[in-house]
């Protein structure tokens, strides 16, 4: 593999590890959706983020918004979109579908409109949109990578120090609160990590494939197993084994590499379905034989 290609690999490795982590608890808690919603008000960020970045350009500033503040502006989107869904679910009214549901579309819409509008005035076509849908990993650069390993390794770092608390709840939100587990602080976390990994795998696979690197991982692991442990190792195991297989993949049959990555792990995925299927029957019949 070419020595420019590794930034992209190895951004991809670092993302597939904390996607794969965070992948365990939004199946368990089924939080896919609210996944989705918040990969699509990442599109609205990076349209907020161009918007600045123009804004800057045009008063003689700078020469742009640098990268890594076009990260945070992102990230903030996504985080305020995020505890807004969690918010207002919370307070009733309305279903979390629906919130989750007005929140995508609203943010889809904002982006699109204030993408178009940054690159009128710069006289471009600006990113393509495939690139920002579906990422551009091959583009990478090391920059690149050092961000997606510190914020990587942050979010596993605070799921390790508050992993008792937030499993707790994970496992039964109704109990905790009376074990001194505040269900509000443990929602607030999940939603800012979820943010981070988010934002951050945008890189990766964009903005319409980013829910399914949290997705499949996990949802493969549990068909495999119901022990934690297991099931978050499992995830990990699939979450980099899908990388670097649609990696492969993609440099064999020259697809891009963020529907590469998430048709191996949806295949991954069907494997691990199948083999469940079949170990469930087996057991049927043998417990009937018995």
């Amino acid at each position: 593999m070419r020595a420019i290609f590794l930034p992209g690999v190895l951004t991809g490795v670092a993302i597939a590890i904390v996607c794969s982590c965070l992948s365990v608890l939004v199946v368990l808690k089924r939080l896919s959706f609210i996944g989705q919603g918040v990969s699509h008000a990442a599109f609205g960020g990076m349209g907020v983020a161009a918007v600045i970045d123009l804004a800057i350009v045009n008063m003689g500033i700078a020469s742009g918004l640098p990268a890594l503040g076009q990260l945070g502006v992102v990230l903030l989107f996504c985080l305020v979109a995020a505890l807004a869904i969690a918010g207002l679910s919370d307070r009733g009214g309305e279903s979390a579908d629906t919130i989750i549901g007005i929140v995508l579309v609203a943010s889809m819409t904002l982006g699109a409109l204030l993408l178009h509008v940054s690159f009128q005035h710069r006289g471009t076509g600006g990113p393509s949109w495939e690139s920002i849908l579906f990422g551009s990993l091959m583009g990478l650069a090391w920059h690149d990578t050092l961000i997606a390993g510190v914020v990587s390794l942050g979010v596993v770092a605070t799921l390790w120090a508050v992993r008792r608390p937030l499993l707790f709840w994970a496992f039964d939100e109704q109990a905790a609160p009376a074990f001194g587990v505040s269900d509000r602080a443990m929602k607030v976390t999940l939603m800012v990590l979820l943010c981070l990994a988010i934002v951050t795998s945008m890189k990766l696979a964009g903005v319409v494939l980013a829910t399914a690197i949290l997705v499949l991982p996990g949802a493969t692991a549990l068909r495999l197993s119901d022990r934690f442990n297991v099931v978050l190792t499992i995830s990990v195991l699939v979450g980099v084994l899908g990388v670097l297989g649609g990696l492969v993949m993609s440099f064999e049959m020259d697809w891009p590499p963020g529907p590469g990555i998430v048709a191996m792990q949806t295949m991954i995925y069907a494997v691990a379905r199948a083999f469940n299927v079949i170990s469930g029957v087996r057991r049927r019949r043998m417990v009937s034989a018995a």
